[in-house]
């Protein structure tokens, strides 16, 4: 079959198209012949050397397409059907056959496109994990930082499905996004001091959660904005290339509560986890999240899609278009 394999980490031109043996399902597994795989910002992390992982390294944790093979246990239902799932390993979805673990192997359900499914049952089951986290309640004011984002914009959605007023912060030519998925206001944080343009859209107070993925100088400002004596911070990402820049002593005079937000949905049980992803599928078939494809790209093409990631180009998912 065909797949991008990485034989050392670097710029995008690392990413290679390549024959190579057909993966076999195990125990429990499903093997999906790849229509469309997910492109996320972790692949890029990884690829660049920022996070190694054992090589060779074939990339992709998400993907959508039918199954056509099924090892010992797994469901017999499956076989057939359309799916979205979760690699195993978290790796080789850029590839023609990937194998998943059937206990996280979705059906797309009717009338539900498979774009649609695939950019949604794991970014919207970490929007919903994340909120859950952080312990979201309809009356809260929330901050979202990378509010454009294939993330972002899934926490922004399932914020405003739950009641609350969100706030969503992206760059310049992002913000009219951040609008169309739904945020009461969006702010650019090119702009300068946006931080405190928060505060006077919450008459000083500040916001009750903010949830950020970026880190660094946006970071600092999201927490500036936070609300002495209630705010609660959540981490799940460092897009910028530094984690948040938080301090015991600043944490403890104003009364925030910050959170690994993150670590604490990948640590939920299987089954809790699965409930998010099959709720973000029902939210998404409800009309509740809308996800925004901004490139499909050729597998051969792979390079490309990594780019727009790095930059800072893309406005909702990359999409990897591997089969029919």
């Amino acid at each position: 079959m065909r797949a991008v394999r990485v034989t050392e980490f670097g710029d995008p031109e690392v990413l290679v198209l390549a024959d190579i043996a057909d993966p076999a399902p195990a125990a429990g597994q499903v093997l999906v012949q790849v229509e469309r795989a997910g492109v996320a910002f972790g692949d890029v992390i990884v690829r660049s050397g920022r996070y190694p992982l054992p090589l060779p390294w074939v990339p992709g944790l998400e993907v959508g397409g039918r199954v056509v093979g099924l090892g010992p246990g797994a469901d017999p239902a499956l076989l057939g059907r359309t799916v979205v799932a979760t690699t195993a390993g978290r790796a080789g979805g850029y590839a023609e056959l990937a194998v998943a673990p059937a206990d996280y192997t979705f059906p797309v359900p009717d009338g539900l496109d498979l774009e649609v499914a695939l950019t949604v049952f794991q970014s919207g089951a970490l929007a919903r994990g994340l909120l859950t986290a952080m312990g979201l309640s309809s009356s809260d004011t929330v901050l979202v930082t990378a509010a454009a984002g294939r993330i972002g914009s899934m926490v922004v959605q399932t914020a405003k499905a739950a009641g609350a007023r969100v706030i969503g912060v992206a760059g310049t030519a992002k913000t009219a996004a951040v609008a169309d998925f739904g945020a009461d206001h969006a702010l650019d944080y090119e702009s300068g001091q946006w931080g405190a343009r928060v505060r006077a859209l919450t008459g000083g107070r500040g916001v009750d959660l903010v949830l950020d993925a970026v880190g660094g100088e946006v970071a600092a400002q999201a927490i500036s904005a936070a609300a002495d004596g209630a705010g609660r911070i959540g981490l799940y990402g460092f897009a910028s290339g530094d984690w948040a820049p938080v301090d015991a002593p600043t944490v403890s005079h104003r009364g925030l509560t910050v959170c690994g937000a993150l670590g604490v949905v990948i640590r939920k049980s299987d089954a809790e986890q699965r409930a998010d992803a099959e709720g973000a599928l029902a939210a998404a078939v409800r009309g509740e999240l809308k996800p925004r494809i901004h490139a499909r790209v050729p597998l051969a093409a792979v390079a490309t899609a990594h780019r727009e990631l790095e930059q800072r180009l893309s406005v909702g998912a990359v999409v990897l278009s591997v089969g029919p």
